[in-house]
């Protein structure tokens, strides 16, 4: 039950950042459409946001969380605190260091992740400004992370999955009250994305202090924690962060296509991320200080059950949330997105995109749960061997598809993209599952034929009740009256998934874990 508690804060807690998360966009597409100067904040916001995803909330996590379980279970209190300021210390050394250096590169980086944009003066001016004034961000959501893995490790998860929503808060009044003050008008989510940067921090340091956590930085690179966490992150700094670097590759891409490439594919992107906030990142969240205890606790019988469990309820959501998204992806962009700037073509070319991306929601979720299990028994090198062979694949695949859609001439090659996304992340959970499976970390076991049949049984009564409602379905209403039309095919969708779950068998207890 404590699992359940736990991801269910989590859970909620990203709900409210995610559906607020979709009204930013709303905001942001109808304020500044899917344009030159949308593409520029996506691209210069991207680049600290992969390096967040990279340092702080990928691999940093990955390496701190276990060493903090482990020094909390057997260690004195004092040592934890001495273990917290020296990390402190260094990560704040290193964040500063990184942060002030990209500044001053800003052009070079552009060029680097961006060098479509170099076609284009004026974009890629605009671009260099807004990466010196975003980067800043990076250094507050490092110490966020480093807040936020303290807390979930100490079984304390709703501030942490609450920070992100003050994101969101904050873009959306960027947009509406700052942007119509300035010029160029996108500067204002720059500024934006400093304040909500500094709030996400802020708003976890009183639980710190609570806590008795909140340490003074003291610089120790020779301190037994530190050189065990350096030792783990290193080879982690890429294999948590595969899906990132290929989104950035792609992003890379997109930069020398049509103008609103860049946009589609985020908003697209943003799609995919509900499902995979809402339990993915939920549940890989809540279970790496469970399983990192157990292996502590040399409890292996735990630690597979965990895994096992963590496994059932991506399939439970994951494999409904990426067929209703590619069955409804041009009735969800319309209902979301088509108003003001953001226009019917628009529409067309993300509801692509996101139809390419879903096929990848489920191996994006199932790496959120996979990757876990080696990096609390500090094996980083199986993610990085496997991230290797992913990002290999989403190259490969790029070349292929971009090369394919080249020679039939077809308008949308942003597609490519997306597949190469999807099967870059199938690659990815395969990999990762395999090498499970062959340590005997964790197998599809026997019980699983009757979850599979019980799962696929209820994807088909979905299946059908979607497609028969869809016939209904008015995309030239007004938008409201489209949000509702969505809201019901979403509540079809989720009652005919429920009543094939009834009718196979299945019942909520069934996950127990």
């Amino acid at each position: 039950m404590a699992l359940w508690r736990s991801t269910f804060i989590v859970s909620a807690m990203t709900m409210l950042s995610r559906v607020l998360g979709l009204v930013r966009d709303m905001v942001l597409l109808n304020v500044f459409g899917a344009g030159k100067d949308f593409d520029t904040f996506v691209v210069a916001f991207r680049i600290p946001n992969f390096f967040r995803r990279l340092f702080a909330e990928g691999a940093f996590s990955q390496a701190f969380i276990p060493i903090l379980t482990e020094y909390k279970t057997q260690k004195l209190h004092a040592e934890v605190q001495i273990l917290i300021s020296r990390v402190f210390g260094c990560l704040l050394m290193v964040m500063s260091t990184l942060t002030l250096i990209m500044m001053i590169l800003a052009p070079v980086v552009l060029y680097v992740y961006a060098p479509g944009f170099h076609n284009d003066p004026a974009k890629f001016d605009m671009a260099v400004s807004m990466f010196r004034l975003t980067i800043p961000y990076l250094l507050f959501m490092s110490l966020t992370a480093f807040a936020s893995s303290i807390l979930n490790s100490y079984g304390s998860f709703s501030t942490p999955a609450f920070a992100p929503v003050l994101l969101n808060v904050a873009m959306i009044a960027g947009a509406w009250w700052v942007a119509p003050h300035m010029n160029p008008a996108i500067m204002a989510l720059g500024w934006a994305v400093i304040a909500a940067g500094f709030l996400q921090l802020a708003i976890q340091i009183p639980e710190l202090w609570r806590k008795k956590l909140l340490i003074p930085p003291k610089i120790d690179f020779k301190h037994e924690g530190v050189d065990r966490i350096l030792k783990l992150m290193l080879p982690a700094l890429f294999g948590v962060s595969v899906t990132q670097i290929n989104l950035l590759l792609n992003t890379i891409w997109a930069s020398f296509m049509q103008d609103g490439s860049v946009s589609w594919l985020y908003s697209a992107e943003r799609m995919t991320e509900l499902p995979l906030g809402l339990i993915g990142v939920a549940i890989g969240t809540v279970i790496l200080p469970s399983l990192s205890a157990s292996k502590a606790e040399q409890n292996q019988e735990k630690f597979k059950r965990m895994i096992d469990w963590a496994t059932r309820v991506i399939f439970l959501v994951g494999v409904p949330a990426s067929i209703a998204l590619f069955m409804l992806s041009t009735p969800i962009i319309q209902a979301l997105f088509q108003r003001g700037e953001f226009d019917v073509r628009d529409t067309q070319m993300t509801a692509l995109a996101l139809q390419c991306m879903s096929a990848g929601v489920l191996a994006f979720m199932l790496i959120k749960v996979f990757a876990p299990g080696f990096y609390a028994i500090q094996d980083t090198k199986t993610p990085v061997r496997v991230g290797l062979m992913a990002v290999a694949a989403n190259a490969i695949l790029n070349v292929i598809f971009i090369g394919f859609f080249k020679i039939i001439d077809w308008n949308a090659p942003h597609m490519a993209l997306g597949i190469a996304s999807s099967g870059s992340a199938l690659v990815n959970a395969g990999m990762l599952y395999y090498y499970l499976h062959k340590r005997n970390i964790f197998r599809f076991g026997p019980h699983w034929k009757k979850i599979f049949l019980q799962y696929g049984i209820a994807n088909i009564v979905m299946i059908t009740a979607l497609g028969t409602c869809l016939h209904w379905y008015n995309g030239e209403l007004s938008q409201w009256i489209r949000v509702a039309e969505v809201a019901g095919l979403c509540i079809v969708g989720v009652i005919a998934y429920a009543i094939g779950l009834l009718a196979s068998g299945f019942r909520p207890r069934h996950l127990k874990h």
